[in-house]
């Protein structure tokens, strides 16, 4: 529509006022017969040479997507920056878990034999990393320990079918069960299973019991701990690869 008009007014221009006369006073003249209405003789049409502003609109027009590409590669830049200077998370010795970790997803998940279960972990990336919590008052420990802390769907299953969720809550040095329920494989999500009550209305022996359940089976605090270091390096490399795929589109 706007080259239409650019169009319109230099042919506007050029032809005599008598023939743009005649043009508007015709409405079954189309735009094309207006351009074949004969001229004066030594007359001669103007070639339209794009105006500056014109050029200017056009360029002007793609710039805000130009801008979103540079901003993109300078925080791929720092991106790539900090990674190189971020130590590599090496397994720890004796790590008695299988490690399933693909780019793009923003879990992974663990998996081990013991005895005649096998054991799951599905464990989350943290929301924020823990060198925001750097410098913070002694006062507001509680709230540090919450943001530093990873969450973890552990199942253990067992030959008949049948598997045991825990829903736990991992902190530096120390990991918090949050629910515990009985799985069956023909449940249905439409039906009210009973879950069981609250795990902090437990007895406390109860609670700790299931504690060390947890943790004969390889959920330790060693093992939380590694997995912390672990999501917050997947978590840079995973914002990496989300940048380059961001700025590939855009670009």
């Amino acid at each position: 529509m706007a080259m239409y008009t650019v169009l319109r007014r230099a042919t506007a221009a050029v032809i005599p006022l008598a023939a743009r006369r005649t043009v508007a006073s015709s409405s079954s003249r189309t735009f094309h017969s207006a351009l074949s209405v004969k001229l004066l003789p030594h007359q001669e049409m103007t070639p339209f040479v794009p105006s500056r502003s014109f050029a200017n609109a056009v360029a002007n027009k793609s710039s805000p997507d130009a801008n979103l590409v540079q901003v993109l590669q300078s925080e791929i830049n720092c991106a790539l920056e900090d990674e190189q200077a971020t130590e590599q998370v090496e397994i720890p010795v004796g790590f008695p878990f299988e490690i399933e970790d693909n780019a793009g997803e923003r879990t992974i998940q663990l998996k081990r034999q013991y005895e005649d279960e096998v054991i799951t972990v599905k464990v989350d990336i943290p929301n924020i990393t823990p060198e925001e919590n750097e410098g913070d008052d002694a006062d507001d420990n509680e709230k540090n320990d919450t943001e530093s802390s990873i969450p973890l769907v552990v199942t253990v299953f067992k030959g008949n079918g049948v598997s045991l969720e825990f829903g736990l809550t991992a902190f530096p040095d120390e990991v918090s069960i949050d629910s515990l329920s009985i799985k069956k494989p023909d449940d249905s999500e439409d039906e009210l299973v009973y879950e069981g009550p609250e795990f902090t209305d437990l007895d406390e022996n109860l609670q700790k019991a299931f504690l060390k359940y947890l943790e004969i089976r390889g959920i330790t605090a060693g093992t939380t701990n590694f997995l912390q270091e672990y999501m917050f390096n997947k978590d840079s490399k995973e914002y990496l690869l989300w940048l380059k795929k961001v700025k590939s589109f855009v670009d």
